[in-house]
């Protein structure tokens, strides 16, 4: 299994899995946005479902976490758009 990278993120970095529907949809707006973004999933790296949880305080997925040490819990596509808009000001 890989491991993940500590605790910082350069590049904003999404906890999903490939099951689910809200990281799917947040992938797209990622992809669309034209960012540089990574992907843990949390199903197949070991120690990434405890670290998402504990950078979220949550469960759910997805968990994006940005460059400027902020993080977003299944934001919807609005919110990750202007996110990802203000990451570029």
């Amino acid at each position: 299994m890989s491991e993940i990278a500590p605790e910082t993120f350069d590049r904003i970095t999404m906890f999903g899995a490939t099951w689910c529907s809200d990281c799917n949809r947040a992938k797209v707006v990622l992809d669309t946005s034209g960012v540089e973004w990574d992907f843990i999933d949390v199903d197949a790296i070991e120690g990434a479902a405890p670290r998402a949880e504990a950078i979220s305080g949550r469960k759910s997925i997805p968990v994006i976490v940005f460059p400027d040490g902020t993080h977003q819990v299944e934001p919807s596509n609005v919110e990750l758009g202007l996110k990802i808009e203000s990451l570029r000001a």
